[in-house]
């Protein structure tokens, strides 16, 4: 069985996060020792038209990774049919907190096109998700806000006290504002059930401010970062700090967040990909904090460098950067295709998603709504999926597979030149439910692996995967 060649992503580099599925503005949270990142859904555009005009996003798409190469993708989250009052769902920003109920809680923020903020709620960073509000829980117009032409693109935070700080806002502010000082960013606090608030909103005065904003707590100190306006620099308030690059992500922090004077500018921290070799396009990023390193989640257009694309749809990617949380001080840092190396080994002894992977070709997948039941789905003969550092240990076996299907699924090492177990569905036909079906290695495989999952049969499925 030869192999696809379709693929959009290497083997040989970690980002983008995933090889198949287009989409942008990352936010994350950790939970149970995994990192769950979401990010606006710009493969629901790409199905739909031949560019990335945004308009028929009416959902988010989550995947998550303990190792941070190889990730699981979760599916979508309908928000449309969640919220149907919404008009879109883009740029997303998550936040959980464990309740008094005792029950982890995660509220998930969305700007509604470029009208407002809406929020969904979960029990589970899975789902199901529910609209508490029914509505938006910012709007345009709104009192305090009729100097906010956009005021949409959310970030949140939870602080050391348990309180929950909401930023947003873009455009030029019809009162006074200026392409140097749009006068549109905005921060309010919370209130407890964090679905309302517990203050007035207030004005963060950020140079050239354009979209993407995001809030971190660091060391008493709350990070405001957002993404700078395409305008030239004609006017810059600062003799001693280096003018910010056009679409670049730049920092502000406050003690009182407030106090709309308390917010001093800081500096730039990461250009536009486009000057890093990535191609241009727009800038979103969120920092997430994971076993005591930090790391830079932002999109570019590297995934469509090779799909038969050129519409302008993104690619959340990943990578180190320096913080130090006592200034706090964000270090400048550039984005890659190489990505991370791997922080630990797949562990194959526990239940493995079958849409678990570094990369792939011609893989889409079934049932991409319910993540309990999304499974890996061949869309060729040949279709495979490459996973990486999968620790065999002192030894194993036998495969066991939940699939379904006509065909085999075969299970390959060595550069995919060596077949060592050939899983073969029990059901004679797609259309039947999944089975479980033990395949025995033909040697007993031990240590480090990288593997092939290769399916010889278009329609077939892998649900998930474990060895024993």
């Amino acid at each position: 069985m030869s192999l696809s060649r379709n693929l959009w992503k290497g083997i040989n580099n970690s980002n983008p996060i995933s090889p198949n599925v287009f989409c942008a503005d990352p936010t994350s949270v950790e939970y149970q020792g995994r990192i769950y990142v979401y990010g606006t859904n710009d493969h629901e555009q790409y199905l739909k038209a031949q560019k990335n005009t945004y308009d028929k996003i009416k959902s988010l798409v989550c995947f998550s990774t303990d190792d941070m190469v190889n990730w699981t993708y979760h599916g979508e989250i309908n928000v449309g049919k969640i919220a149907p009052w919404i008009y879109n769902s883009w740029a997303p920003s998550i936040c959980s907190r464990v309740e008094e109920d005792g029950l982890t809680h995660f509220y998930l923020y969305f700007s509604n096109n470029g009208t407002g903020v809406g929020v969904i709620t979960a029990t589970s960073p899975l789902g199901p998700w529910s609209d508490p509000l029914k509505k938006p829980l910012i709007k345009q117009g709104m009192k305090g806000l009729e100097n906010c032409p956009n005021p949409f693109d959310p970030g949140v935070c939870i602080d050391d006290k348990g309180d929950g700080w909401l930023v947003f806002g873009a455009g030029i502010g019809k009162n006074g504002g200026t392409k140097a000082m749009p006068g549109s960013a905005n921060i309010v606090k919370l209130g407890k059930d964090m679905i309302s608030f517990a203050s007035d909103f207030v004005q963060i005065k950020a140079p050239y401010s354009f979209e993407a904003n995001e809030i971190d707590f660091m060391n008493g100190t709350y990070v405001y970062t957002y993404n700078t306006s395409w305008d030239e620099r004609s006017e810059w308030p600062f003799k001693d700090i280096e003018k910010a690059p056009t679409c670049s992500m730049c920092y502000m922090t406050s003690k009182t967040p407030l106090d709309a004077d308390s917010w001093v500018y800081q500096k730039h921290y990461f250009k536009n990909p486009g000057e890093m070799g990535l191609n241009y396009s727009n800038n979103h990023t969120h920092l997430q904090k994971f076993h005591d390193k930090w790391y830079l989640l932002y999109h570019t257009l590297t995934l469509q460098e090779k799909a038969p694309t050129s519409g302008g749809f993104r690619s959340m990617c990943v990578d180190e950067i320096q913080i130090d949380e006592k200034v706090p001080d964000i270090k400048e840092t550039t984005g890659s295709r190489k990505g991370l190396a791997a922080i630990k080994n797949l562990n194959p002894f526990e239940k493995v998603a079958g849409t678990t992977m570094l990369t792939s070709a011609d893989i889409w997948y079934s049932d991409i709504e319910n993540p309990e039941k999304i499974a890996a789905r061949a869309e060729s003969n040949g279709a495979w999926i490459f996973v990486k550092n999968v620790d065999f240990g002192q030894g194993a076996d036998v495969i066991e597979a939940k699939v379904k299907g006509s065909g085999s699924i075969q299970i390959r090492i060595n550069k995919a030149s060596e077949t060592i177990a050939v899983i073969k569905p029990k059901a004679t036909s797609i259309k039947e439910g999944f089975t479980s079906v033990n395949a025995e290695f033909n040697q007993k495989i031990t240590g480090c692996q990288d593997i092939w999952i290769v399916f010889t049969n278009k329609g077939d499925e892998l649900l998930e995967w474990s060895v024993k």
